[in-house]
This record gives structure tokens, sequence and C-alpha cells, in this order.
């Protein structure tokens, strides 16, 4: 039984969805539709029923009277009754006219080919009178610039092209932003099988959150694949991962321009580092979204994801016909942190009959010795690992391939464990360019994918354990105290710069440890200052600089009188006279502790390498706010620092609890004041073995929009 059906998520037919008239409809017209050989016209007509479409299809174009074996029609207005979808194939200057007769017919879906661009154009331009004119009428619209969907659930092509036939029902939705990815996977990949097949192009009313929550609504729906260039609604994509999560499907992604946004003008360091694309990556791991990076992860991933099965408790096993490329195994699968699990005394008893001499019952398996009954020792030993209650999936890794007596061996040994197995059971290759398409296709009909390449394979062991065991933050509890969230507010609302001591202060209303500091604007309050906060001291211009170390605006540990009035006189004389005196924090490993505010995606906590390394070692991990101690310390283990907070070479360990828990309390803290700071640095926030204290903050409030 398929664990989608044990866990109750699957129903006999999905609920009704505003975008059925677009990717399932009852009728569909074509525009444009032609009987000329190779034509996008002809294509259209013969692509709509390749899969078995059982609705009503009318060619429309007035200049014939049949096309195949259709009735054509020379309008929409001459069709027997209204269609649920128009298909406008049409060149970019009679898309307007054709949408305007489409709104006129009724229809409630329309799909564009053309890219909507005009030799000569008005504004607005032609692709914003489109979008304007559909959300008027409320039609859901495919593109345009679509190479159009292939609904593999309604059996509908809606394409300009000639494609492949033998699409393959199964439970994969892919929505591609790009159209060589939608073909590189739709018409490439036979192992593949398809709820649905989506080209989203310029999506102007339908984007990828609408496609995605249409996807996870399908019964029929295992994983949802798709490939990004933007995030359109944020908003509604964040509300459709919720959908997908709550009903058990796992999202697969792979984002392309992930480092085209320009970090120039942010102030802070936090600002420069999320520049890039940490607040997707926050977002995908709130999520538990499973982040990709090619088109082969992407397939590898998705075949796994589709299995019948999910992931059981425990790490891989896998069996091998080479030892040689089972060490080849070993070493990337450590690499990529893929956990092998430890099989039990009764597992390698039960495998042990079954080998050659010389072999071992262990995991990884190498069990190729000779070709005597190699069926059957296969498959008995292969079921045996995973029958372990350790393993949480079996791999049989062997480059099969078309005809050959041996695969053909491999392939049935591994039915046998499959037909059993409560878990999910697979083959992949070493090599990805074994020719094994049939094989994999019908191995893949009868529910065991067949991954191609090592790595991409591991990778998609990887995803598949994480979101196994992906677990939602549990957002903690705001700890300060109301009054302090009203002040801090209209204090940040002016838009009036934040010094240093005001900034720290701040964090210590919010529950953060921070080191004791004054301002002083004279050589006497300098020297005030520092007996009261206690030798040695640090002192720091308070002149607005965002980093006072790139001016020499820092001098430490000064521990006298004489130290302090040296200092002061520096600073003065150089940045002027007000500066701030901070007592010296005690010694451990220093963090970068900051935030920015993604205007789609909402505030972003990211904590990195700090002080001189923050930039040096681009050493970082981020999160989207608010999150639980359990997350912050998720985070602080993906650093590269993470080794010195545990302890090196003599120095002592950080109290990574109270750590955890005070980057969890600065997540809550930005939470709260998200909609009016811009920016935010602690750098660095010192942390030992007794806790963490912050030195330095730099705060940067929210501009107000001039009327």
């Amino acid at each position: 039984m398929d664990d989608r059906d044990q866990l109750g998520l699957r129903a006999a037919a999905a609920p009704p969805h505003r975008l059925d008239p677009l990717l399932s409809p009852a009728s569909i017209a074509l525009v444009g539709a032609s009987p000329r050989a190779e034509s996008a016209g002809l294509a259209m007509v013969e692509m709509c029923r390749i899969d078995g479409y059982a609705g009503r299809v009318h060619p429309v174009n007035p200049r014939y009277q049949r096309i195949a074996d259709l009735a054509c029609h020379a309008s929409l207005a001459e069709l027997p009754g209204r269609v649920d979808h128009v298909v406008i194939g049409l060149a970019s200057a009679q898309l307007e006219a054709a949408l305007e007769e489409a709104i006129t017919h009724g229809a409630r879906a329309a799909t564009i080919f053309a890219t909507a661009q005009l030799d000569v154009d008005t504004e607005p331009r032609l692709a914003r009178r489109l979008a304007h004119r559909a959300r008027e009428a409320g039609i859901a619209l495919c593109g345009p610039s679509s190479m159009g969907f292939y609904c593999r659930l309604a059996g509908l092509r809606v394409a300009g092209f000639p494609s492949p036939p033998g699409l393959r029902a199964g439970g994969i939705v892919f929505i591609a932003q790009s159209g060589s990815a939608f073909s590189a996977l739709a018409h490439n990949d036979r192992r593949l099988g398809f709820v649905a097949c989506i080209s989203s192009g310029m999506e102007l009313t339908t984007s990828a959150a609408d496609y995605l929550d249409w996807a996870v609504a399908q019964p029929q729906t295992r994983v949802v694949g798709l490939f990004l260039e933007e995030v359109r609604e944020p908003a509604r994509f964040v509300a459709a991962l919720q959908a997908a999560a709550a009903r058990g499907i796992p999202v697969v992604v792979l984002k392309v321009g992930r480092t085209a946004r320009s970090a120039a003008m942010a102030v802070s360091h936090t600002g420069a580092m999320a520049g890039s694309d940490l607040a997707f990556v926050a977002m995908c791991r709130r999520h538990g979204v499973a982040l990709v990076e090619d088109l082969d992860e992407l397939a590898a991933t998705l075949l796994l994801f589709d299995h019948r099965h999910r992931l059981a408790p425990g790490g891989l096993a896998s069996i091998h016909d080479s030892g040689g490329e089972r060490e080849m195994i070993v070493d990337i699968a450590e690499r990529l942190g893929v956990p092998y699990a430890e099989i039990g005394a009764a597992t390698r008893e039960a495998i042990a009959p079954h080998l050659d001499p010389g072999l071992v019952a262990e995991n990884p398996l190498d069990a190729w010795g000779t070709a005597r009954d190699y069926v059957d020792r296969f498959a008995a030993g292969f079921g045996a690992l995973v029958a372990d209650p350790g393993v949480a999936l079996g791999i049989f890794f062997s480059d099969v391939r078309e005809n050959y007596w041996y695969s053909t061996g491999v392939a049935e040994a591994t039915r046998r464990v499959a037909r059993s197995a409560a878990k999910p059971v697979v083959i992949a290759t070493n090599y990805s360019k074994s020719f094994n398409h049939q094989m994999a296709r019908d191995l893949g009909a009868e529910g065991i994918p067949v991954l191609e390449g090592s790595r991409a394979t591991l990778l998609a062991v990887r995803h598949a354990m994480a979101w196994r065991d992906h677990r939602p933050s549990v957002v903690p509890p705001l700890s300060a105290p109301a009054a302090a969230v009203r002040r801090w507010r209209a204090r940040l609302e002016t838009g009036a710069p934040i010094d240093e001591h005001d900034g720290l202060a701040m964090l210590a209303e919010f529950g953060l440890p921070v080191v004791t500091t004054r301002r002083a604007g004279s050589l006497a309050a300098a020297a005030e200052a520092a007996t009261v906060v206690g030798y040695p001291v640090a002192l720091k211009t308070a002149a607005g600089h965002a980093h006072k170390s790139d001016v020499g605006g820092v001098h430490l540990g000064l521990a006298s009188a004489e130290a302090v009035a040296a200092a002061y006189e520096d600073l003065a004389r150089r940045l002027g006279p007000e500066v701030v005196v901070a007592a010296m924090a005690p010694r451990g490993t220093e963090i970068g502790l900051g935030a920015v505010v993604d205007p789609g995606l909402g505030p972003l906590v990211v904590v990195s390498a700090g002080g001189v390394m923050i930039e040096l070692l681009a050493d970082r991990a981020a999160a989207l706010a608010p999150f639980d101690a359990a997350t912050a310390a998720a985070l602080l283990a993906e650093l590269r620092i993470h080794r010195l907070l545990r302890g090196l070479r003599g120095r002592p360990a950080a109290d990574l609890d109270a750590l955890a828990r005070i980057v969890a309390g600065f997540s809550a803290m930005i939470a709260a004041l998200s909609d009016v700071i811009a920016e935010i640095d602690v750098n660095p926030l010192i942390a030992g073995p007794h806790g963490a204290v912050a030195v330095d903050a730099l705060v940067i409030p929210r501009q107000r929009s001039t009327p």
C-alpha cells in the first residue's frame, strides 16, 4: 500500500480548484490551428490528443473547414458551445484581439505561446495590457512565452510544437519558468512519471505559487519540482509550501539567478551578505524544501520522492557488484554527509550464507563473486539488508544496461526485494550514461526507479533524509516587555540614527547580554566613564561610522587613565570628540549576528564568523525569524567555526545551549520590530564557556517613504 494511502492523504478526486479550467479543462479551443505539415497549428491539434484527452476539442481558423478529423470553426463565436480553455497559437500582434474574443466567448482560461513583444509598441506594453484584461475578466492565463503544459492527469497536452509520445503517468508535478528545463525533463527522461508538466512562461496572471497550490491539491501528486528564476508572489508561494507540508508532499526546487542581486547599497555586514540568496535558502529551510543545484540532481530527487514508499527511519543500505565502485560510493557518501545504517548481527547472519568465499556480510555489501545463482544470492542478501530495522532505503548500485543477461538478473533480484519491502528499493548506476532507457522506464512503471549517476543518487538520498527529518521550528514567545517593544518601535519609526550605545541598550531590553557602555564627549568624561565601567576598557568613536575599525576608530584593552587619555586624544583629533567607553568582553569565539528584512519573505537572521573574519571567511547561515533554540543550534552547527565553539586545541568550549537561546531571542526581537528595522549587525558577539555577550551593535532603521 502507498504510504500516502496509509496516512489518509489521498482522496477519490481532488476538490475543485480555480486552475482546473486551465490545466484539466472539459473542453478546449485551438485558435490558429492548421493542417499544414510541420506547422505549430498542426502540432497544437495533434499534441492535444496524443495522451488520450477525452474532452471536446475545437480547432479555430477561418481558412479551413476541417483539420485532421475535427470540424474547424471560423471563430470562437461559431463554436457549438462555450469552452473552458482557449489556446492562442497566434503571433504577438494578434494576441490582444484574440484574448478579447476569448473573454467575450466566456472562456475561463487561456494559454499564449508567443512572446508578447512587439517591434513597435505603446505604453503600457502589450504584456501589461494582456495581464490587465485577463485579471479583469478573471481568466487564468498560462504564458505568454510559454511552451504550454502536459497534464497527464487529464490526458491533455497544450503545445505549439511536436513532442515525443510516451509521457508516463506518475506522481510528479514539474513547474518550470524555463522552457528548456521543461523540455529537458518532459522530452528526454522517460524514467519520470508525471501528474503534470508545466511551462509557466511570463506568469502574467498565474504564477508558480498558483501552479504549486494546484499541484498539492491533486490526490495523485507525490512530489512537486520547480525550476525557478524568481518567486513573484512570495507570500502566496509560502502559503502553497505550507499546504504541501500539511499534505505530506515534498517540494524540490532548482533556483537560478541566486547571486544576481547586488548588495552594494547595504550598510551592514549582514546586509551585504544577504544580498545573495540567503533569504530564499532560509525560506527553503523553514518549509523543508529540497534545494538542488542542477537538472541531474533535480531528476534524481524527484524520482526518489516519487517512490510509493517514504523513507523509513535510519540510514542507507546498498549492495554492489564491484568492490572498487563500492569504495567510490562510500567516499562520496561520507563527503556528502549521507549516513550508512549500522546493520544488526541477525542481518549479517542472514546475508553470510549467500556470499561467495572472501566476501563479508556488511553494509555497504560487495556481493559479486561468481555468476553462480547470482539472482537468488543477490535477492537474498539485498532483501536481508533492506529488512534491517536500521535501514531507511535500499539501493542496488549497478551499471545496468539494455538486453544484457546480467542486468536482467539485477533487475529481477531487485524486483523480488521490492515486492515485500515497505521502504524504498531502487537501482542506481555509477555512470550516468548507462544505456538503459527502456529498462529504466519499465522498472519505473513497476515502482522501482533507476537513478543515474553516483553523486546525483546520493544527493537525492540526502534530500529525502532531510525531508523525512524536518521538523517545523517552534516559535518562541517574545521575552521583552510590551513597553520595550512600544518604546523601541517609536524610536525606530523616527528614522533617526541609532548609535552603538543605544543599539546595545535596545538589545539588553530584549534580554540579550551586552557589555556595559558609557558615552563621553570630553577627555574628562571619558576618564570618568572608564572608572565607572572598570578597567580594562575599549574606547570607540561615536562619530557614526558604520564600521569603526575601517577608520581606526577602536582602541582596545586600555588598562589605565593614561592609556585612555592617549586613545581619546587620537580619536578626538581624527574623528571627533564623541566616544563610547565600553567594558572589555571576556575572551571567546567571535560570532557575527545580524538581520535584514527581505521585502518579500520578511525578517532574516544571519549568523556568521565574527570580527574581522566575517568577510574573509564568508562563513554564514541564515533562517527566517522568529525561530526556536533548536533551529538556532542547527544554524550554528553549519558554520565552519563551529569547531572553535566546541573547543579546539585547548580552547574551552562555548556554552552552545546559551548561545542558541541568545540567537533565538534575537530572532524574536527582529520579528517584533521587522517593520521598522532595515538592517542590524551585532559584531562581534563573543561566545565563551559562560555564555555570550554583544560587544558592538549597528542598527539601521527603515526609512519612511516620502509622500
